[in-house]
């Protein structure tokens, strides 16, 4: 069977007329998840009795699966379902999932009653209760899994059309607005979504997102008939995952490798002649041992998981080398998804920008949102072509540089955070509210506006410059593994924020001293957290000066790792392409 991608040639399908569907979908979308995700700690603390350590642990999970998922879906998508399909399948499931959750605001059954400051025991959360409250969250999580990668791509699917001259300008401008209205989105989630949850209650808040996610569903399916749907292919992760299998089929082989034609080219017309020397052990994939078993009469091989193409096993070594400069960008998000303790400590606070006229708690990570905008536009508009004239870079700092600047103004922004939080909690100490940790400070939230913006500047220069360096180190044909890498870490990281948080936890409550974490966070430290969270940031910055002297000095994408073989004329026979 014919493994390249086939398309519905339909002349009157596609085209711009399929965007409003698509990028619509995807907007209500993330409103939705966004809108429900930013102030869900009040909830849990509130009507499911958690701590606040437990709560942010949940969420850091909720946030790792849901990102984690995305690995799952575009493979199950690519190798499968096709892109119509998964978008369609996780729109659904995210729908059904939000319904679950504003169901556990209607009905009283499903959630437990709020305490009161004059019990000193409140009435405990069933089994039931966590149960119904973790689905809706497992259907948020597949949903998620399943249109956040696709979506994007089955948009630009529309508009690829050959022998169109303006093709690439309109995908082009597809992905700015793509990405614009995204960041649209995502505002509107944290400033309209939250607001109408604080003043109207959570039955209103939950139920909105569900009736925009009702939309979403219904306008992408309404478009069904204008689509260019790509029907399903093998997956480049299963390839990768065959590499792995096979090299580890054939450990016990060794290398008598002298000609060509002792590895497995294919396509077989492939500019790689011979494996690069690091990581030989890889090698053993693309290895023939019996052209008359391992080869179809085509030329193909005749099973995948046991014998690999070369191109496959030189994919795999350029993601094995990304491993170390991907593993240093673990820290910053950890730091990023610290916004649940920020909301507890915002609401504490005054948050009135007109008197009569107030921001709510968790909509203060809209200045990290606006200000990684700025960062992105000032950066791309102005210092691009300032920089590129002094360092001769077309896209100015090198990728590496940018992610250092990341790192380092991440560490800037958890210090000031600990700081910021120790005037706080000593100002709510001074006026007699440490028993009282719902007691409004005299205190401006205003001062945590400079912590969330330096943030933002720090995820707009590290997340873009990563990207650009796993585009730069993969070959093209892995271009999509760049982002799926960057999907990975923020999954990695959201969980290595929630073991932390458990760990931090558990360790300073020790003796029955009160936690650092602990709900009432004027008896707790969270500056001793933030300032934790520094020296870890500032640790990881070391490990990542150390991992840039792996890669060559120019830092452009080009590694010490890839020692590429010398180049060497083989007589390597071509075998009868399939018909």
């Amino acid at each position: 069977m014919d493994t390249e991608t086939q398309v519905e040639e339909n002349s009157r399908k596609g085209g711009l007329r399929t965007m409003p569907f698509i990028i619509v979908n995807e907007s209500f979308e993330r409103v939705a998840s966004y809108g429900l995700q930013t102030n869900m700690i009040i909830y849990l603390m509130k009507y499911y009795h958690m701590s606040a350590a437990t709560g942010t642990s949940i969420l850091g999970i909720w946030t790792a699966l849901s990102n984690g998922l995305a690995i799952v879906g575009a493979i199950i998508s690519d190798s499968y379902l096709g892109r119509f399909k998964a978008v369609a399948f996780g729109s659904i499931s995210t729908l059904i999932g939000m319904i679950i959750l504003w169901l556990t605001a209607m009905i009283p059954q499903l959630k437990s009653l709020p305490c009161t400051h004059f019990q000193q025991v409140c009435n405990g959360t069933t089994a039931f209760q966590l149960a119904v409250l973790f689905s809706s969250f497992g259907f948020m999580s597949i949903g998620a899994g399943f249109v956040r990668p696709c979506s994007i791509i089955f948009g630009a699917d529309q508009l690829e059309k050959k022998g169109n001259s303006e093709n690439q300008r309109l995908v082009d401008s597809y992905f700015n607005w793509y990405y614009a209205s995204i960041g649209i989105s995502s505002i509107f989630a944290v400033t309209i979504i939250v607001y109408i949850q604080d003043h109207y209650g959570w039955q209103v808040g939950f139920g909105i997102p569900v009736i925009l996610m009702f939309l979403s569903v219904s306008l992408f399916l309404i478009g069904s008939p204008l689509y260019i749907k790509v029907k399903a292919k093998k997956s480049l992760l299963i390839g990768l995952l065959q590499t792995v299998v096979a090299a580890f089929r054939k450990r016990n082989i060794s290398f008598p490798l002298t000609a060509c034609d002792d590895y497995y080219h294919w396509p077989l017309e492939s500019e790689i002649l011979r494996p690069s020397n690091d990581y030989r052990c890889v090698n053993r994939a693309c290895m023939i041992q019996d052209p008359q078993r391992d080869l179809n009469p085509d030329g193909s091989a005749s099973n995948p998981w046991n014998l690999c193409s070369l191109e496959q096993v030189e994919s795999l070594k350029a993601l094995i080398r990304s491993l170390p400069m991907w593993s240093t960008g673990f820290m910053i998000f950890v730091a990023t998804n610290q916004f649940s303790f920020s909301v507890l400590q915002t609401k504490t606070m005054d948050r009135h920008v007109f008197p009569h006229f107030e921001i709510p708690a968790a909509s203060f990570s809209m200045f990290l949102i606006i200000a990684l905008t700025i960062w992105i536009t000032f950066y791309d508009r102005v210092l691009v072509p300032l920089l590129s004239k002094y360092t001769g870079r077309p896209r100015g700092l090198s990728p590496p540089t940018r992610m250092g600047i990341g790192l380092i103004v991440s560490c800037m922004s958890m210090a000031l955070s600990a700081i910021t939080e120790s005037i706080r909690r000593q100002r709510a100490i001074e006026e007699g509210h440490e028993n009282n940790p719902s007691a409004l400070v005299n205190m401006s939230a205003m001062w945590f506006v400079p912590q969330y913006a330096l943030l933002g500047v720090a995820e707009a220069a590290h997340a873009v410059g990563q990207i650009e360096f796993f585009y730069s180190l993969f070959p093209k044909s892995m271009s999509s593994i760049a982002s799926a890498m960057y999907t990975i870490g923020t999954a990695g990281s959201s969980l290595i924020g929630s073991i932390l948080v458990s760990g931090v936890d558990w360790l300073s409550s020790t003796g029955g001293k009160t936690s650092w974490l602990s709900s009432n966070i004027n008896r707790g430290h969270l500056d001793y957290y933030f300032w934790l969270l520094t020296f870890l940031s500032l640790l990881n910055f070391f490990y990542f000066l150390a991992v840039c002297r792996l890669y060559a000095p120019g830092n452009d994408g080009s590694s010490r790792f890839s020692q590429v073989a010398e180049e060497k004329q083989c007589d390597y026979r071509l075998l009868p392409e399939s018909s």
